[in-house]
């Protein structure tokens, strides 16, 4: 990359004060989450991004681009979205960093997937489970998903030849089959989650769940985004109770991804709605963007699209308070100017992320081997002690 202007330093606004902060500011056990679509490499090629400069495409300067803005944005957890080169280049580049990680690529004949990196200095992993949203095609752990289908929500054939960009390239390179009015094959979009369960290295052993996904892409098939993201609620309040009850302590939980959606549409408004529906345990979301100044104006910025598409949600934040955003860069910022990706960002979306400070837990973490072992010393400090009494 040498010749090539240096990407922005990643600014994480402080919440109280509105300055600049750094992740060792702060009194309480502090740690850094920050999500992020990266562009898979299987999406890129000139015919799709005309507006960005050829030599930023190219996989040698985007891989050590992106790896250089993951080490700038010096983060505990890293939801990634469009990951690809998983096992080839990310793993073992994160590892030299101080990441552990798990990844899910997506099925069928996708390439891409998500990922979480996470400092094993910060938190140790004791649960985790995969999203396949390919589920819904058979009810899988959700019978009651809606799969009516609306014929003004169909994209037809022609239509579907008039997308540009490397989303009509998801859509079409891989050959989708079948008739679109079908719940089967209308439901069976290859997109996949992960949800991860952490034990943070803090006095107060709280835990956090963190769940990554990315909704199917298409605003024409809406009732397909929102079947994907009924089922992530879902998965994610049946995980949250699963971790309770195995560890004996409520979890926080950390819900970040690429939604394909844009703030206030049917998909957005569900997913910070108070009320989910009739099905049961529901999980209460809110935006950590927007309840605490407003959503960014964008995360994804091309010629053809600028918006926000990518979120943070929070439930239950109690034990967690946001105490700085990363800021997203507005309209007027010379290194957007012109759509991504460019040289000053080698993804066509923008990273969101907060620091977070752990106010406490809801109770103590007991794990059952470990509370054995305080059980026995406890019975035989006082069996000592009543020796030393009869004494």
């Amino acid at each position: 990359m040498s010749g090539m202007p240096k990407p922005p330093c990643p600014k994480f606004i402080s919440l109280e004060d509105g300055e600049f902060t750094t992740k060792s500011t702060s009194n309480g056990f502090k740690f850094r989450l920050v999500s992020y679509n990266i562009l898979a490499q299987v999406y890129v090629k000139s015919s799709y991004f005309p507006h960005s400069p050829s030599s930023c495409l190219k996989w040698k300067a985007r891989s050590q681009a992106i790896l250089m803005e993951f080490k700038n944005l010096s983060a505990d957890f890293l939801c990634i979205q469009e990951l690809d080169e998983y096992n080839s280049f990310y793993k073992s580049n994160m590892e030299s960093l101080g990441y552990s990680s798990l990844y899910i690529q997506r099925t069928g004949q996708k390439r891409d997937g998500c990922g979480i990196f996470y400092r094993s200095s910060s938190a140790e992993l004791i649960l985790m489970e995969e999203i396949h949203y390919n589920d819904l095609v058979n009810g899988i752990d959700y019978e009651n998903v809606p799969t009516e289908i609306e014929s003004n929500n169909t994209l037809d054939v022609d239509r579907r030849e008039e997308a540009s960009g490397k989303d009509s390239t998801k859509a079409n390179s891989h050959g989708d089959q079948g008739d679109p009015n079908d719940p089967c094959v209308r439901l069976k979009r290859d997109c996949v989650g992960l949800l991860m369960a952490f034990k943070l290295r803090d006095p107060s052993n709280h835990l956090i769940v963190v769940a990554n996904t990315h909704i199917y892409w298409d605003p024409n098939w809406a009732d397909v985004k929102l079947a994907q993201v009924k089922y992530l609620r879902r998965r994610v309040s049946q995980f949250k109770e699963i971790v309770s009850n195995k560890f004996c302590s409520t979890p926080s939980v950390i819900i970040a991804g690429d939604f394909n959606s844009t703030p206030g549409d049917e998909v957005y408004q569900y997913l910070v709605s108070a009320n989910s529906d009739s099905e049961a345990p529901a999980i209460q979301l809110c935006s950590l963007y927007a309840t605490n100044g407003g959503e960014p104006p964008f995360t994804n910025c091309t010629p053809d699209f600028t918006g926000t598409l990518d979120y943070i949600f929070l439930s239950d934040p109690g034990y967690l308070k946001p105490v700085s955003l990363l800021e997203v860069p507005g309209p007027q910022s010379a290194d957007i100017i012109g759509g991504l990706p460019n040289h000053y960002h080698p993804s066509d979306h923008l990273p969101i992320g907060a620091d977070f400070v752990v106010l406490g837990s809801s109770n103590s973490l007991i794990i059952p081997e470990l509370q054995d072992v305080e059980d026995r010393l406890s019975k035989f400090e006082i069996g000592e002690q009543m020796k030393v009494q009869n004494n």
